[in-house]
Formats: structure tokens, sequence, C-alpha cells
């Protein structure tokens, strides 16, 4: 397994483009499915996840091809509907599969979806409002069958604004017949990403950004060329890593609308920050603020995808810091690794409290999943002496290269491969 090896102490510095957005580029890559030829997308991430989507799309029959940022999937020839066991379990984003594949064939089989283990995830969400189109629902032998002799319009309550179930009901309904009106939907701007490329391809959908979206079915999509967003989390990752380190770091490429909640934590914090278009520049200079009270929620509250990371921040403030997610039960497992780093963290039940320390040091941490292990590498970058962090692939799954984004900007990490022992076949 390959591991970072981080000398730290350095503040970090210099300019940096994001890349696009993975949680745009998988329900996208699924829609591709609904096009009548090939789907050129642009600035899609070179990551893991990705990587297992494409080969999904490419057992599923689709061609597709990975060059640079780009993606090409021409699903012309896609002749499945039946999502690999294989494959499914590596990833939770498979699910996306469900309302493309289901407008598609009018069936579709997949497995209970894997990916990090942050808590319970069910999908439930998803499968009442694709019964809600007219899908009829069947469980054996570990297999979710879903099967709908026509998809029918309809309106469509979410009990919890899910970003996945919001996302698989419009990727469905695109190609139902008749008008479906989601409400207390998912307000996320991967939310708005998806409705941009589904319009894009020539699908009538509106209000994603808003709680309520309307969808009106279309006989058919075609194919189009689309850029995906930047991706909030990876931006956000590198504004607190600049600003743990006590460094400048400006960010391209970026929406700076997509990061108000962590930039208003940033600056109660007392970081320095300065946006233009899709710029950002923080600069941190001396011991930073504690923040009374952090609390995880939808969009476009505090994202659960930054607390880990936001936590190292507060571990080196000074004063008291309380984080209490909302999200997922199962976020708290790299609280047991920073206080292997020096950290005063104690958890009762979803709430932490930090108690800012002056200094971490150095340790061997292991990536508990892919926020967990993002935050282990700013620790690791604020640290004194050299951390190594465990596990990476849970940390590839969402970010290009980790170690070559903080070597940009000045930061001494570097991945450490294990070189396979070759057989004597002599």
């Amino acid at each position: 397994m390959d591991k970072l090896v981080i000398e730290g102490g350095n503040p970090l510095s210099g300019t940096i483009q994001i890349h696009g957005a993975k949680n745009a580029a998988l329900p996208i890559l699924a829609a591709s499915l609904l096009s009548e030829g090939a789907v050129q997308l642009r600035n899609v991430p070179r990551l893991l996840d990705i990587d297992v989507m494409l080969g999904i799309l490419s057992r599923l029959g689709c061609k597709t091809v990975h060059m640079g940022d780009t993606v090409m999937v021409d699903a012309r020839g896609a002749d499945s509907s039946h999502v690999p066991e294989d494959l499914m379990k590596q990833m939770r984003s498979s699910i996306f599969l469900m309302g493309p594949l289901l407008a598609r064939f009018k069936e579709v089989c997949i497995y209970q979806p894997g990916g990090c283990a942050i808590g319970e995830r069910k999908i439930d969400l998803h499968l009442r409002g694709l019964q809600a189109l007219g899908a009829v629902i069947e469980e054996q032998d570990q297999q979710i069958w879903c099967r709908a002799n026509k998809l029918v319009g309809s309106d469509i309550h979410l009990d919890y604004p899910s970003v996945g179930a919001t996302e698989n009901i419009m990727m469905a309904a695109a190609l139902a017949k008749g008008t479906t009106v989601i409400t207390n939907a998912a307000r996320e701007p991967e939310i708005q990403d998806l409705q941009n490329f589904l319009n894009a391809m020539g699908a009538s959908i509106m209000g994603a950004g808003t709680d309520t979206i309307t969808i009106q079915g279309v006989d058919r999509l075609y194919p189009c060329d689309y850029e995906i967003i930047p991706d909030r989390i990876v931006a956000g990752t590198a504004l607190i890593a600049a600003a743990a380190t006590r460094g400048t770091v400006t960010l391209t490429g970026c929406n700076p609308s997509h990061l108000a909640s962590l930039l208003h934590v940033l600056r109660r914090a007392g970081v320095q920050i300065s946006t233009y278009n899709d710029i950002i520049t923080v600069s941190s200079i001396g011991r930073l603020k504690a923040v009374e009270r952090i609390v995880t929620s939808p969009y476009p509250s505090f994202p659960t995808d930054l607390q880990s990371q936001v936590m190292v921040l507060l571990s080196l403030a000074d004063g008291v810091s309380l984080m209490k997610e909302t999200v997922f039960e199962g976020r708290f497992k790299h609280v047991d690794e920073l206080v292997r780093m020096g950290a005063d963290i104690s958890v009762d039940m979803n709430a932490a409290i930090i108690r800012g320390m002056p200094r971490l040091y150095g340790a061997t941490v292991e990536a508990t999943d892919l926020r967990a292990g993002a935050a282990l590498v700013i620790a690791g970058l604020a640290a004194q002496g050299k951390t190594i962090v465990e596990q990476v692939y849970h940390i590839d799954r969402g970010y290009d290269r980790i170690e070559m984004m903080f070597q940009r900007l000045g930061g001494i990490v570097r991945r450490d491969a294990p070189v396979l022992k070759q057989l004597d076949l002599a």
C-alpha cells in the first residue's frame, strides 16, 4: 500500500488551480447513459472513483476514453442494466446508475454500494423516489431489482435533502412522461451542475440550487460537450492547509460562492481572505482563534466533507472549539489519529470538543476514509517532524495526487510506493 511521507513545519505558499469536482463528475458520468450519442466531458479529475465509474460503464457496454482531463462516453452500445457487484462494492457513488439505467432499460439490478466507512447511508430515499415514478422494487439474494414498464412524472417529497436521491430522481424523471416535482431537494452546487448537463443534452429541468426542482420529461436526450465545475472540497482542503501552516495561498479556477460557509468559519478563526471572480487568496500569520461552534448540515450550511480538515485547524487554534456532526454518525474516526499527533480532542456522541494546542507532532497515522485522510495530510504539513500517512488509497478516491498539489505550494511530501518483488523465474 502507498504511504505519504511528510516533513512538516513549512508554511505553504504559492498558486494552484483546482481540478474538477468528483461529486459532480460521477453523477454526470452516470447520466451519460441517457444520451443517444457520444458525450464529451471536460475538467474531469483523474481519481480512483472516476476510474471505477468508467470501469462500470465499460462493463455495461459503453465505450469510454479518458485523456488528460477530458472523458468521452459513447453509450450507444450499452447492453446491460446489471451493475457488476465487484465494482459496485468499491464505490458508494455507483448508486447514481439506478436512475439512468432504469430510464433507459426499464429495469436495473444493483447491489448495496460500498465506499468510505463513515456511517450508515441508506438508499431508501432513492428507492422511494423511483417507486413514485412507477418502479417496482424487489430484493433477492443481496440484489435489488427495480423494474418499470414506463416512468411517469410525480410529486416527490424527500424526508431528507439527500444529494444522491435528488440526482437519481432527476436522471430518471428526465425521460419520464409528464412532470416531476421534487420538494425538499438537495441544493448542492453538484445538483446544479447535473441539471445544467442534462439540459445541455435536451432535458427540461429548472430549480436546482433551491429546495424545489421541476422536471418536464422529454422523449430523448442528445450528445453534448460539457465542462465540470471545480471541486469545492479540494479547494476547501487547500485553503485550510494554508491556514493551518500559517501560509499564504491563492487558488484559481474555483467558485468562492460554493465555499461561503467555510470562508465564514475561516474568517471567524482570524484567517485573512480575499476573493475575486474565480480566485481565492488566504493568509494566516500567527496563531488562529478557536471557533465556538460549528455544525455540519446539508448545503448551504457547513459541509460534512470539510469537518475533519477544519478540526485540524481548530486543534492548533487558541481556545476551545465545538464541532457537531449531524450528517454521518461515523465521521470522527480521524480523532484518534489526531490525538496521536498531540491534539486534545474529546468526543461525546456526535460532538467533538477541541482544545487548541500550540503545536502538533509527526507520527505514523492511518487514513480511515477519504476526508479523514486529507485531514491527516494537513496535520502532517502543520506538525513538527515527520508524519507517515498510511492507507493512501482512500485519499486517491477524491484528490488527484494530493502530494503533488501540496508540493506545488512548497510542502515537503512524497509518495512512498512499495516496490513489487519480482518472481525469480530462472
